[in-house]
């Protein structure tokens, strides 16, 4: 379920934002993407004592390791994207304004919470 919420620019890469959203946060492990994988990234979550579950890109020289169990379960988080963009108004973003859309993303992720309640 959706914790936290930063709107970018549509060219901002999300591997910048990543440790934005990551502050702050207390949990065991980082489930991410092989897009994910850098030096930047794996030192943000062992400094904030998460154990990053990343795959290694193909062109990575040393190779990391990671437990592929854990790794399995990143579908979840995928299906949390899947629920928020359900909403056509979040998915095609009618709304021209920054504003006006956060507010959407911001209303549509009180709903996928209330349906834990």
């Amino acid at each position: 379920m959706p914790i936290r919420l930063l709107l970018t620019e549509g060219t901002t890469g999300d591997c910048t934002q990543a440790p934005a959203l990551m502050e702050g946060l207390a949990a065991e492990h980082l489930l991410a993407d092989r897009g994910y994988d850098s030096n930047e990234m794996v030192a943000a979550a062992l400094a904030q004592g998460m154990n990053p579950v990343i795959p290694p890109r193909s062109n990575r020289k040393q190779p990391r390791e990671y437990d592929r169990y854990l790794y399995q379960l990143r579908h979840l988080v995928e299906n949390a994207f899947l629920d928020f963009k359900q909403w056509r108004g979040v998915a095609t973003r009618y709304a021209k304004r920054t504003a006006s859309f956060l507010a959407i993303c911001q209303l549509r992720a009180a709903f996928i919470w209330s349906k834990l309640f």
